[in-house]
């Protein structure tokens, strides 16, 4: 998940994002975005409800986008 946030706040929401469960890694970007986080979860629906309800409810976070992975 690539994530943008308010100028300055990139260490404490990758902090907070740090303290979900489903969360595996978040490390801070230069350029385009300022965050990639790696979400982890059973289905692609609770990846979906997961960034919604919680990464997308931080206070800061300006703008997400998902990605998926494919397994072939």
């Amino acid at each position: 998940m690539l994530i943008n946030v308010e100028p300055g706040s990139e260490i404490r929401i990758q902090q907070e994002a740090e303290k979900f469960d489903f969360v595996s890694e978040a490390n801070v970007l230069f350029g385009d975005h300022d965050l990639i986080v790696k979400v982890e979860a059973g289905s692609v629906g609770d990846i979906a409800r997961l960034v919604v309800e919680k990464l997308r409810s931080i206070d800061g976070v300006t703008t997400t986008k998902t990605l998926a992975c494919a397994e072939l």
